[in-house]
């Protein structure tokens, strides 16, 4: 593949990382608002556990789906390498290793932290 592809390829990795965001994101605002206005409070423990693993079950797909997309960026830095004369953003983006490495250990640390976080709204 020539460099201008590789590139792209990078920045759609990039994007699927963030976008892997978004509906974690959605639901702890939804659980934020819930436990700020004290709803969990009366709330059956039904519902609690519900909230629970629906924040569970949509933040371990989130990492599954970063992790893969950092895995596949891992891979495309070692063709990034491979390019002949490399422009100046191509051999920034082949130096990126370490960088994904640490975003792959802050989106576990990140997630158990803001897991523990729910748990605690939510139950109280």
């Amino acid at each position: 593949m020539d460099e201008k592809t590789l590139l792209a390829l990078w920045n759609d990795k990039r994007s699927q990382i963030i976008n892997a965001q978004m509906a974690p994101s959605l639901v702890l605002i939804a659980v934020l608002v819930v436990a700020s206005l004290g709803f969990f409070a009366d709330a059956p423990d039904a519902a609690k556990y519900l909230a629970i693993g629906v924040a569970a079950a949509t933040g371990i797909l989130a990492v599954i789906s970063q992790y893969a997309a950092i895995r596949e960026a891992k891979a495309l830095l070692a063709d990034i390498n491979k390019v002949d004369q490399p422009s100046a953003l191509a051999k920034k983006v082949a130096e990126s290793d370490a960088f994904l490495s640490l975003t792959a250990v802050a989106i576990i640390v990140l997630s158990l932290g803001i897991f523990g976080l729910v748990v605690w709204a939510v139950l109280g």
